[in-house]
């Protein structure tokens, strides 16, 4: 079954994860994009969230790239660029 998850900004600039997701990483000390990544393969063990929401976390962190990472391809058809 799909979940889906109202999401809002937090204090981790650039994602947007449920509120539940934030109160869980805040109370494992989970504070900036590094700690997340760092942690994405244990989030189901984090207690409050499910599956469903870690893998929902994970595909989150996917889309969001450091602006230094970003390739050239994606840099090109940025419209801000031109």
């Amino acid at each position: 079954m799909t979940h889906f998850y109202d999401t809002c900004a937090g204090p981790i600039e650039g994602l947007y994860l449920p509120t539940i997701a934030w109160e869980v990483l805040r109370r494992e000390n989970i504070h900036t994009i590094d700690q997340l990544r760092a942690n994405a393969d244990r989030l189901e063990q984090f207690d409050g969230l499910d599956p469903g929401m870690a893998q929902m976390i994970r595909l989150t962190l996917a889309y969001v790239a450091p602006f230094g990472e970003r390739t050239l391809s994606t840099k090109q058809y940025d419209p801000w660029s031109a």
